[in-house]
């Protein structure tokens, strides 16, 4: 399916100079959305993980299914603040901010066999600072997909070490 006709472009959102891709039309369409969980399950299954993490907001939107597909877990990696009890954080920068993201601590175990999905690879501060949250609990990441990868971003040059793959690449801004 030509899943690249299903995503909307916004030119300087959220600020000047980024042209925002936005997942809403494809979440939109029953049969897209169905067609881009089933291709990110068939991806996500060859490596045999154990869970599954996405980060807020829209990892969610396409890691939960894929999870769900796969009959395995699902873990919510969270903007700071947003999780009760102990958790684990790393700050780092985004494009055009700093931030805090967090696993709570009792999610991983050691050993445990980690896929990150995202709807966007951009520079890969975000699914970066994830994966080093949870190489830091002693699990390990077997693999990244996400929907799109903005490969004039370079943000795959962050996983050269594993498996990535994405439905589509686009240009970035």
């Amino acid at each position: 399916m030509d899943y690249e006709k299903y995503i909307g472009v916004t030119e300087d959102f959220p600020k000047k100079g980024i042209s925002f891709k936005d997942v809403s039309p494809l979440l939109a369409d029953g049969e897209a959305f169905h067609s881009v969980i089933n291709d990110m399950s068939e991806i996500v299954k060859e490596w045999k993980p154990d869970v599954i993490i996405g980060p807020e907001s829209r990892g969610f939107l396409f890691g939960v299914p894929v999870a769900f597909n796969l009959g395995i877990g699902f873990i919510m990696a969270r903007k700071k603040g947003k999780l009760p009890g102990k958790v684990y954080s790393k700050t780092y920068t985004l494009e055009y901010n700093t931030t805090t993201i967090e696993l709570p601590a009792c999610a991983l175990k050691k050993g445990m066999k980690v896929v990150l999905v995202d709807d966007l690879l951009a520079t890969g501060g975000t699914l970066n600072a994830v994966r080093e949250l949870v190489e830091e609990q002693g699990a390990v990441v077997v693999g990244v997909t996400t929907l799109i990868e903005l490969g004039d971003l370079k943000g795959r040059d962050l996983f050269k070490d594993m498996p990535y793959k994405s439905i589509m690449n686009l240009l970035g801004a």
